[in-house]
């Protein structure tokens, strides 16, 4: 989703120096310093394989392999993960079933099944393995079941999450496409969301709702109850300012993406700021990341520059 207008007057991030293909990041309350070199760049703008016009969100398969959704050009393209190498991409703009018009969030069943969400048309479509399609669930609107601009989903236990920018909602469906019950609605109150982003579940099976236009992050248990939330609006060390996509590494660490501060924070699991990186001189318009729990590296979808810029933790940072 276009959403640049978010950028204009974006503070400066505090602390945060580049240094050589480096990025610096400082928690100065603690003193805390945690460094991430960039690794590569995966893509760049253009029509041809591998090539973006507005990367959105990730997942990773079992076999080393990287989906992004491409959401102006309607395709899932995967990469090798270790490499950037263009593998194959699927999906594309048509009528047919597997074809899709802008999609958006993604996930990956343990079985391998893929699950794409339609931002403009209300689908949500899964493909086996091999990229066929096998359903399509859901459509555009505002009843039970129904989705009005969906975002960044996930999946836990049998359950796929899906945030809906326009119902203010995560809705829950099984991975057959039968939903179960929705839980949020408009508002600023605890449990009440304005344009939710993501909905990512972590390994315990707490759902992280990225609450885009309140500034907050919100956590929930699997069956869609109010836990606690963290950050408030503004621009300072564990502030937030339209955060879009999150993801968790290997202890749990929380990376959000924010797109009014052109920058990554990262909490732990319970919101305690650890620090951030980045700045407007190298990110512009974040949207989706991800975090190879194998290795630390963080995949980020650096969509105002419509590539992936991967970069790695630093040996030796705290």
């Amino acid at each position: 989703m276009n959403r640049r207008n978010l950028l204009c007057g974006a503070a400066m991030l505090i602390g945060v120096a580049l240094i050589g293909g480096s990025v610096l990041a400082q928690d100065q309350a603690q003193m805390a310093t945690m460094r991430f070199d960039l690794a590569m760049s995966i893509g760049a703008e253009g029509d041809a394989e591998g090539q973006f016009k507005y990367v959105e969100d990730f997942a990773f398969d079992a076999n080393g392999r990287l989906y992004a959704t491409d959401a102006a050009h309607a395709w899932v393209q995967v990469f090798d993960k270790a490499t950037g190498s263009f593998i194959t991409r699927f999906g594309g703009k048509g009528d047919g079933d597997a074809n899709l018009e802008k999609p958006e969030g993604i996930a990956i069943a343990p079985d391998g099944s893929i699950f794409v969400a339609d931002y403009t048309t209300g689908y949500v479509k899964k493909y086996d393995r091999d990229h066929n399609w096998l359903l399509t669930f859901s459509e555009y609107g505002e009843g039970p079941g129904q989705n009005f601009k969906s975002e960044f989903i996930s999946i836990h236990d049998g359950k796929l999450y899906l945030p809906e920018v326009g119902n203010h909602r995560v809705d829950v469906f099984d991975l057959d496409g039968k939903f179960l019950f929705a839980f949020g609605g408009m508002g600023t109150q605890a449990g009440q969301m304005n344009n939710p982003e993501s909905a990512k579940a972590n390994s315990e099976g707490k759902i992280y709702v990225a609450d885009l236009k309140n500034d907050r992050i919100q956590v929930f248990d699997k069956d869609g109850k109010f836990q606690f939330m963290f950050g408030t609006s503004g621009s300072a060390p564990g502030q937030l300012k339209a955060p879009a996509g999150i993801a968790f590494d290997k202890d749990g660490n929380v990376y959000v993406t924010e797109i009014g501060n052109d920058r990554v924070s990262v909490f732990d699991k319970n919101g305690a700021f650890l620090t951030s990186f980045g700045s407007g001189a190298v990110f512009e318009n974040l949207h989706g990341i991800a975090v190879d729990p194998a290795t630390g590296f963080v995949y980020i979808a650096n969509s105002g520059f419509n590539r992936i810029d991967v970069y790695k933790p630093v040996a030796g940072s705290s």
